[in-house]
């Protein structure tokens, strides 16, 4: 990958003080509008990762060694200042339990609102018409009802698309999404695969897209890496991991699987479209290439 297509590179080792070790010289590369599937068992450093990439890894008592280059530029290096101004306009999370993540002591408009502001300048009507596209953009309803809601009066799915229009609101390059539809119910969770796959598509936006469930990453994601034992331990596309893995344990990631989606075509359709089908979302193809 050359450096013009790079838009995210890192070597990473990450200690915590009760369990050392949890990533060790980690090596992970993204490329500029591409989906990348970050796939582990529970435990294995997947969070850890999004977190030590925003350098909020301190929250959790955790330490970083090495580097991390976004664009162009060493985020180990940067104030906290600079990092605050990064997150949410340069880098967005969308994190796994959509209404813990929300206050509930808020209305969802006054969420979206501070959301803007922290990276906006401008008047209420420039924040109001920005939070209606980021709402349209995620298939929720633009109206004045919805924003009055609290989260308690919204459903988890509803919840979850919240989360990513605040996270999409000021169109990051890269987009981390940890484990976004672990508490979804399928017809949700193919849904949501849907709107990555249009953000991904219409906005070029690059997502880090983290899960254990290999059905959900072989629907949407160019490529795939697996994460065992605090290392990277394979990186390819997403056909070619699941067509002719290498190493043993994502043989077994795969074997345990009810059916391997890229096995043989059926009914005349391509793997791709045999793997969104198992998945529920017939709306995207992985290729393997990023996205214009």
């Amino acid at each position: 990958m050359s450096f013009s297509e790079s838009l995210l590179s890192l070597r990473l080792s990450i200690d915590y003080r009760s369990k050392p070790g949890v990533l060790r010289n980690l090596a992970l590369q993204m490329r500029r509008g591409e989906i990348l599937g970050l796939v582990g068992q529970s435990g294995s450093g997947k969070s850890t990762l999004a977190l030590a990439i925003l350098r909020l890894l301190g929250l959790r008592g955790g330490v970083s060694r090495g580097e991390i280059r976004f664009q162009g530029r060493d985020l180990m290096s940067l104030s906290e200042r600079e990092m605050c101004e990064l997150r949410g306009r340069q880098i967005g999370l969308v994190l796994q339990s959509p209404l813990s993540s929300l206050n509930p002591a808020l209305r969802i408009g006054t969420q979206l609102a501070e959301a803007w502001r922290a990276h906006a300048n401008g008047n209420r009507e420039d924040c109001t018409r920005s939070i209606l596209a980021a709402l349209k953009s995620v298939s929720l309803p633009e109206g004045e009802r919805f924003l009055r809601r609290s989260p308690s009066q919204v459903s988890v799915g509803q919840a979850q698309r919240v989360l990513i229009a605040m996270a999409t609101l000021h169109r990051p390059p890269l987009l981390i999404a940890d484990e976004p539809t672990s508490a979804l119910d399928t017809i949700t969770q193919a849904e949501v695969l849907r709107l990555f796959a249009s953000l991904n598509r219409e906005l070029g936006m690059a997502i880090l897209y983290i899960s254990h469930d290999l059905l959900s990453v072989a629907s949407l994601c160019h490529r795939i890496a697996i994460l065992h034992e605090g290392q990277i331990v394979e990186c390819g596309e997403t056909q070619q991991i699941f067509a002719q893995p290498t190493h043993p344990y994502t043989c077994q990631l795969i074997e345990a699987l009810p059916r391997n989606p890229f096995e043989s075509p059926d009914r005349g359709n391509t793997p791709g479209q045999q793997a969104m089908e198992t998945a529920g979302v017939p709306a995207h193809v992985p290729t393997g290439k990023s996205q214009p």
